[in-house]
């Protein structure tokens, strides 16, 4: 055959062969302007509400994530569906009120973890054509069915326990086949200096490596949880701090989410990614954080507990620079995702979240939900407008008005018995559809939880937060 002949089959086979896969994957065939938002769901752990220069901290340094909010929408009413960090989780991957499945409680007597028959953002994002990653802490379970890979995660970089050190412990959180050990995908790895700044790492490789086509980020640090670790640099930079490991912790994690934004913004993505940023609870009484002006902390049904920093960032569809006074929910990740990525059929899926785009687009104020309710065990609340009940059996009712008394402290069951009443019949309607909880955090926490929210119903200093320090309440009595 004459060699022109073999060159013009070579070409026309070339040709054929770009149009057979230029036609076959969807990524490669949409517009650039047209393309769907990658997504980013930052979520931090235990952090204080009033912890980020944002939300008004004046002693921790937090330039880039004040950056981001410059660019973002500030929510000053958002919260999240349980105030301890598993059943947390487990709303906010699922879009629905973790009490739907009975997974109301962190760690307890015969946890089972996450329910598989559940579905999860991560795998109808992958089913829409994103690339899917998780990095940081899972907490959703251990058993092998539970594992993100198998949740709808391609790529996974973390641990699935609910906490570790931040520095490599091969005799101790490391060691081979533990809960806490650091996972890449089903293989057990080691890894050098402080685990925030390497799972940013890895989050700024995952996006150079996945920037031709969207993809979805769950970006899930331990910081600022417990225990209180930094690296030796971030330490000494705050040597004189009144809360040094916190300062440090905090500036730490703010770096690495500089960093992934900074990846985004050189790969030119940034514009067009869809950013969440929040904690997963309230701040712990632990790791030295401030939930002020909020009464409470992580654990208890007062405000400090479920209310959370919270942003919002896409500058190509959304304003930027702005606030957003809304009753909003972690549970509107997941729809308000769901509809930035064009996926429809949206209702089927049975979400208890609203999507937030029309709220924000349109400069409204209105409030995405006329009510918000939480249960673990024995403790509730519901939010119906500025009115919020808290009911815990064994120590009574509270009735507050947030609009008046967002501390929490004057009680009005007895002054406002018509919406005490009405917030009572609004929460058994609620808990209609629900289960109880498959498993609880046991007797120890069951008393201490009890002992928390009689103390701040009161309006009390809390005597007991730990099993330490109820055993030693205990000794005295």
């Amino acid at each position: 055959m004459p060699m022109y002949q073999k060159l013009r089959i070579y070409i026309i086979g070339a040709v054929l062969l770009t149009l057979f896969f230029s036609g076959t994957t969807t990524r490669n065939a949409v517009p650039p302007e047209d393309a769907p938002p990658n997504i980013i769901i930052i979520l931090v752990d235990d952090a204080g509400y009033a912890d980020f220069g944002f939300m008004g901290s004046q002693d921790l340094q937090t330039p880039n994530l004040d950056k981001l909010a410059s660019q973002a929408i500030k929510f000053t009413d958002a919260h999240v569906t349980a105030s301890v960090c598993s059943p947390s989780r487990a709303g906010l991957l699922t879009g629905k009120y973790q009490q739907r499945f009975g997974y109301e409680c962190n760690e307890g007597d015969g946890y089972p973890g996450m329910d598989t028959n559940q579905l999860l953002l991560p795998k109808i994002l992958q089913d829409n054509g994103y690339a899917t990653a998780a990095f940081g802490k899972w907490h959703l379970g251990y058993e092998p069915s539970q594992h993100p890979l198998k949740r709808g995660f391609q790529y996974y970089y973390g641990f699935l326990s609910g906490g570790r050190s931040y520095f490599y412990q091969p005799e101790k959180d490391d060691r081979k086949g533990s809960k806490n050990a650091l996972l890449e995908n089903y293989q057990q790895v080691s890894f050098d200096g402080y685990l925030t700044d390497v799972l940013a790492e890895k989050a700024v490789d995952y996006i150079r490596k996945n920037k031709k086509h969207p993809f979805f980020m769950y970006w899930a640090p331990n910081a600022v949880h417990t225990p209180m670790e930094a690296s030796k640099d971030d330490l000494e930079k705050f040597a004189d701090h009144p809360r040094k490991k916190l300062a440090a912790m905090t500036y730490s994690l703010d770096r690495a989410v500089g960093n992934i934004v900074d990846e985004l913004k050189q790969q030119g993505l940034f514009d067009n990614t869809l950013i969440f940023f929040l904690s997963d609870n309230g701040g712990a009484h632990n790791n030295q954080s401030s939930n002020l002006p909020l009464k409470g902390f992580k654990g208890n049904k007062y405000e400090a507990g479920h209310r959370v920093p919270f942003l919002v960032s896409w500058p190509k569809s959304l304003k930027s620079n702005a606030v957003f006074n809304g009753l909003t929910s972690s549970l509107d990740i997941f729809a308000t995702s769901l509809e930035a990525a064009g996926v429809t059929n949206r209702s089927a899926i049975g979400l208890d979240g609203i999507s937030l785009i029309s709220y924000l687009k349109n400069k409204t104020n209105q409030h995405p939900h006329q009510q918000l309710v939480w249960r673990k065990d024995k403790a509730a609340a519901i939010r119906s407008g500025k009115y919020k009940l808290i009911k815990v059996q064994g120590a009574g009712d509270r009735l507050y008005d947030l609009s008046k008394d967002p501390g929490e402290t004057n009680d009005l069951v007895a002054k406002k018995p018509a919406v005490y009443s009405r917030l009572k019949r609004q929460f058994d309607l609620w808990e209609k559809d629900k289960i109880s909880p498959l498993w609880t955090e046991g007797a120890t926490w069951d008393t201490i939880t009890l002992m928390i929210h009689d103390d701040l119903m009161h309006n009390r200093k809390v005597r007991v937060r730990n099993p330490e320090e109820l055993k030693e309440f205990q000794l005295k009595k």
